[in-house]
């Protein structure tokens, strides 16, 4: 396009107060990191359309350069977020009460996945299911239902250097979780920011100790 169009599409999106929208979606972070397509088209995805886990561009960002193909992970709540991380550890075990979902996601899940359904009940089985596999996971993803008991369990399901990623952590009414894993010797750091698909500020956090996979 030749410089004088550039410059006459401009003042007239400017004159509509329309600019500042058409520079949003057409470059920066919004559209580079996919929050432009994952809006249109109803899913958490980057901007080729690959499957992106729903918490916050900071938290995923950070995750992305930590995690390493050797681990093991451990998931409350199945989703895109399951076929992000099987694309980056050895083993994904995901748990959801919603049989129906789960058997949304299963034929898209790779061989390194396991999906597991159970009937949620607080308290019961649901929230134990990691703790049936004591000291083998280098990661605990909390973003199902019963997060406060799903917390207290997955502390026997971590390795001692293993960490836990809790979504929305901004809710109060998870508080007796954070207490719970304070009190087990758990550190925490947190992540606010934008996430696919919401036009609002979500906050995820990383529960550590001493020593963990991360090296916080």
């Amino acid at each position: 396009m030749a410089a004088w169009l550039r410059r006459a599409a401009r003042r007239g999106l400017e004159a509509a107060g329309l600019y500042a929208a058409y520079t949003l979606m057409t470059r920066g972070p919004l559209k580079e990191d996919g929050w432009i397509r994952s809006l249109a088209e109803g899913v958490p995805v980057d901007a080729e359309g690959r499957p992106l886990p729903w918490i916050n561009y900071p938290a995923i960002d950070f995750l992305a350069r930590h995690v390493k193909p050797d681990m093991s992970l451990f998931e409350y709540g199945c989703g895109h977020s399951t076929l992000w991380w099987a694309t980056r550890v050895r083993e994904v075990i995901a748990c959801d009460h919603d049989q129906e979902w789960v058997e949304r996601i299963r034929p898209r899940a790779p061989n390194n996945v396991a999906l597991r359904h159970v009937a949620l009940e607080y308290g019961g089985d649901y929230c134990r299911v990691v703790a049936g596999y004591p000291g083998r996971f280098d990661i605990v993803v909390i973003d199902g239902r019963d997060r406060v008991n799903c917390a207290r369990h997955a502390v026997t399901g971590l390795k001692p250097e293993g960490i836990i990623v809790w979504d929305n952590t901004d809710r109060e009414e998870y508080r007796p979780g954070f207490e719970a894993l304070a009190a087990a010797g758990f550190r925490r750091v947190e992540f606010t920011g934008m996430a696919p698909t919401l036009n609002e500020r979500l906050e995820t956090s990383i529960f550590y100790r001493d020593g963990n996979v991360f090296g916080l």
